[in-house]
């Protein structure tokens, strides 16, 4: 299994992190060149290797860390999905009407045709996406959400691999909704840096 994130502001040099910890190799990429992201990817690790999106998107789980206006030029990459998970670790609060009255993630989906998308690693924090998830005897929780059950259990292993504790809230329209950035209401609910004991 090959491992990509696109986008390597905050949120993607903090996924980095959690896969150059494990010692698991990832694409890095983003609009700028490989050789502007390298003094950043080394410093995080050997293992965490920038290439153009062209090459990223290759991969077989995609990490979607770009600003979520962006995913659309992304998608532009390929014109068949297939085969592909892709998780969306991104955030709008792009009123429901510009999404067509649908969860943010199932909107991005269309995008996406083929592709097993799973929403996931958006609700924390990068500082706290960055920091180790093994914490007082627990793992960080991680919220999943998707409408394709074998997607969700790939992305469930990877964040178990990652350290993380997956919860699977359901489908996009069930409790996938928690996940998705909506103004203030559930903001205080939602992102919390919550742990799962060892059992």
């Amino acid at each position: 299994m090959s491992y990509a994130i696109i986008g390597f502001g905050s949120i993607g040099q903090a996924l980095a992190r959690a896969f150059a910890r494990n010692n698991i190799e990832v694409t890095v990429a983003s609009r700028r060149r490989p050789e502007d992201l390298l003094p950043q990817a080394q410093a995080i690790g050997p293992k965490v290797i920038p290439r153009t999106l062209q090459e990223a998107v290759k991969a077989d789980v995609i990490i979607l860390a770009v600003l979520f206006e962006g995913h659309r030029d992304v998608a532009r990459a390929l014109p068949d999905w297939r085969g592909k998970t892709i998780i969306d670790a991104m955030n709008t609060n792009a009123p429901v009407e510009t999404l067509d009255g649908l969860p943010s993630s199932a909107f991005v989906a269309r995008s996406f045709p083929g592709a097993g998308l799973v929403k996931g690693f958006n609700h924390l924090l990068a500082r706290t996406l960055a920091a180790d998830p093994n914490v007082e005897g627990g793992h960080r929780v991680v919220f999943l959400s998707s409408d394709d059950a074998a997607a969700t259990a790939d992305v469930a292993d990877l964040a178990r691999r990652l350290g993380f504790a997956p919860v699977n809230l359901g489908k996009f329209d069930e409790g996938g909704t928690l996940v998705q950035a909506r103004g203030p209401v559930w903001g205080p609910l939602i992102f919390q840096d919550l742990f799962k004991q060892e059992p």
